[in-house]
C-alpha cells in the first residue's frame, strides 16, 4: 500500500510540473520570452530558480554520500566554498551583469559575450555555445542518473526506463514553457527540497536514537568530525586533509561565476535595485541546506549502524534518502504521503537543474550557432522550435551517457562544475571588471580553460601527490592568466569596443 502512495504522490507532482510548462507556453510570445522570460523575474523567484538551479540531485544525493563514507572534511569543506561563492557572485556579477547584458541586448550568455568583446564573425560565440553543449551534456546525464538510481531503487524497476521517463517529464515542460516554466517550477522544487531535506533529517536522528547517539557513533571513527582529517572506509583509519586539499575542495565556489543557466537567472530579473533581496534569500537557503545536505550523511551512518537502513558502499551510498524515505513510508498512510514527498524532492532536485541546463543549451544550438556563428536566417518561430528540438536531442544523449547504473552523480556533476567555471567564470569577470580584455584574449582563455580541465584530470591528476586536487582551480588559475597575457600581446580592445564599455560602465 505505501508503494501505492508514494507512486501516486510523485505522479501527481511529474504531472503538476508538465502542467506549469504547458501554462507557461502560452506567455512565450519571442525568443526573449522563451530564453528570459521577458526580463520580469521578481527577486524571490529569481533567488530560489537559481539556487534550485545550481542545487541539483548532488545536493541531495551526492553530498549526503560523500559525508557518509568519509565524514565531514571534504564534504563541508566543498559546502563552505559553494557558501562562499554563492555569495560572492551575487554580490559582485548579478547586478552588473544584469545591466551590461540589457545594454548590449543580449539574452543569452554567448551573445553577451560576443557583443562584449566586439566579435562580429561568430567565432567567440560558438565557441562559448560548443563549451556550453560540452559541459551540459554529462551535467544533464548525472540528473537522469540521479532519477534512475531513485525509482531503481525504491520500485525495483529498470534503470534505463526510469532515465527516460524522468527525461521525458523535464523534456515536455522545459520544450513547451521555455526558461519561465524552468523558473517557476525551480521555485516550487525549491520549496519541495527544503522540506524534503528537514524531514530527512529529523526522522533520521530520530530513528537513529537521538542527536547524541548520532554523535557518538561518528566520533568512534577515526577523522570522521575532523575538519582536518577524513575517514578512510579501506583502511578504517583518520587521513590527513592537507591545506592543498582544502584550498582544491573550496575551488567549488569559484564554479559560480561561470554557470549560464545561473548567469541567466541574473539576466532576467525585472529590477536589478531588488537583487540585495534576492542576495539575502539565496544566501541563507544555501547555507542551511548544504549544512543539512551534509549531516544527512553523517546522520545516514549512525542509521546504518542502528540497522534502521542497510549499509552503503560506493555510490549506493548517494540513495541514503532514498532509504529514509522508504523506511518512513512503512509507519502508515500519512508518513507515506510524506515519504511520497521526499522523493519528489529529489525530483525536484534533479528536475530544476537539468531543465535549465537544456534551457541554456538550446539557446545555444538555435541563438548562437544557428544564428549568430553560422549566419542562417530563421524567424523567431523558428528559433523557438530549433530550441525545442535541441532539447530533445541533448535529453537523448544524456540519457545514454548515464546509461551505467553503477555511475557517480556527485563526480559526473564535479566535473561539469569544472568545465563551466574554468571556461565562462574567468571570462565573466574580466567582461564586467577588466576595460583591458580583448576577444582574442577571452577566446584563448575559454579554450585554455577548457582544455586544461580534461588534460588535469585525466594526465596531471594522475601524478598523484599535489597534482591530485580539483582541476577547477588549476584550470580557472590557468585561463586568467592566457586572458591577461594574450589581451595585453594583442594590443587590448578596439577602440569601439572600449568606448562602448565605458559608457556602459558609467550606467551602472
Amino acid at each position: 500500500m505505501s508503494q501505492i502512495i508514494i507512486m501516486a504522490a510523485i505522479l501527481i507532482y511529474l504531472a503538476a510540473m508538465l502542467g506549469v510548462g504547458f501554462y507557461c507556453s502560452k506567455q512565450n510570445n519571442s525568443v526573449d520570452d522563451f530564453y528570459l522570460g521577458g526580463r520580469k523575474l521578481g527577486p524571490f523567484v529569481t533567488a530560489m530558480s537559481a539556487e534550485a538551479s545550481d542545487m541539483s540531485s548532488w545536493l541531495l544525493m551526492g553530498l549526503p554520500g560523500v559525508a557518509y563514507l568519509s565524514g565531514v572534511a571534504s564534504a563541508a569543506w566543498t559546502a563552505i566554498g559553494l557558501a562562499i561563492g554563492t555569495y560572492v557572485n551575487w554580490l559582485i556579477v548579478a547586478r552588473r551583469i544584469r545591466v551590461y547584458s540589457k545594454a548590449y541586448e543580449a539574452f543569452t550568455v554567448p551573445d553577451f559575450f560576443a557583443k562584449r568583446f566586439g566579435d562580429k564573425k561568430g567565432i567567440l560565440t560558438g565557441i562559448a555555445a560548443l563549451m556550453i553543449i560540452i559541459f551540459f551534456i554529462p551535467y544533464t546525464a548525472s540528473g537522469f542518473a540521479a532519477c534512475g538510481k531513485l525509482f531503481s531503487s525504491l520500485f525495483g524497476v529498470n534503470y534505463m526506463a526510469a532515465m527516460v521517463i524522468s527525461a521525458a517529464v523535464i523534456v515536455g515542460y522545459c520544450a513547451l514553457g521555455g526558461f519561465l516554466a524552468a523558473s517557476t517550477t525551480d521555485l516550487i522544487q525549491s520549496i519541495v527540497m527544503t522540506i524534503a531535506l528537514v524531514v530527512v533529517v529529523v526522522f533520521g536522528i530520530n530513528v537513529a536514537g537521538g542527536l547524541d547517539v548520532v554523535i557518538d557513533n561518528a566520533r568512534q571513527l577515526p577523522g570522521y568530525l575532523d575538519f582536518f582529517h577524513s575517514y578512510s572506509v579501506e583502511t578504517q583509519s583518520a587521513e590527513k586533509y592537507s591545506f592543498l586539499s582544502i584550498a582544491s575542495t573550496m575551488a567549488w565556489g569559484l564554479g559560480y561565476f561561470g554557470m549560464p543557466h545561473i548567469l541567466l537567472r541574473f539576466m532576467a530579473i525585472e529590477d536589478e535595485n531588488k537583487l540585495k533581496i534576492s542576495r539575502r534569500v539565496a544566501t541563507i537557503w544555501v547555507v542551511i541546506s548544504l549544512t543539512i545536505g551534509v549531516f544527512i550523511g553523517i546522520v545516514g551512518y549512525s542509521m546504518s549502524k542502528a540497522g534502521a537502513i542497510e549499509v552503503l558502499t560506493g555510490s549506493n551510498s548517494e540513495t541514503i534518502i532514498v532509504r529514509v524515505a522508504h523506511l518512513l513510508s512503512t509507519y502508515g498512510a500519512i508518513p507515506a504521503i510524506i515519504g511520497g514527498l521526499i522523493l519528489a524532492g529529489m525530483l525536484a532536485a534533479t528536475m530544476s537543474t537539468a531543465d535549465s541546463q537544456l534551457l541554456a543549451a538550446a539557446s545555444a544550438v538555435s541563438q548562437n550557432l544557428v544564428k549568430d556563428c553560422f549566419h542562417i536566417k530563421i524567424t523567431e518561430k523558428m528559433s523557438i522550435v530549433v530550441a525545442r528540438i535541441t532539447v530533445v536531442v541533448i535529453a537523448v544523449i544524456g540519457v545514454f551517457m548515464a546509461s551505467n547504473p553503477d555511475s557517480s552523480v556527485f563526480d559526473i556533476v564535479s566535473f561539469a562544475w569544472a568545465g563551466f567555471g574554468a571556461t565562462f567564470g574567468p571570462v565573466v569577470l574580466v567582461s564586467l571588471f577588466w576595460k583591458g580584455a580583448n576577444r582574442y584574449g577571452v577566446l584563448a582563455g575559454m579554450v585554455s580553460g577548457g582544455v586544461m580541465i580534461f588534460l588535469w584530470k585525466y594526465v596531471i591528476a594522475k601524478l598523484g601527490g599535489v597534482f591530485a586536487i580539483y582541476e577547477l582551480l588549476p584550470a580557472f588559475i590557468v585561463a586568467v592568466a592566457v586572458i591577461v597575457v594574450v589581451s595585453l600581446v594583442t594590443g587590448g580592445p578596439e577602440q569601439e569596443v572600449l568606448e562602448k564599455f565605458e559608457q556602459v560602465k558609467a550606467q551602472n
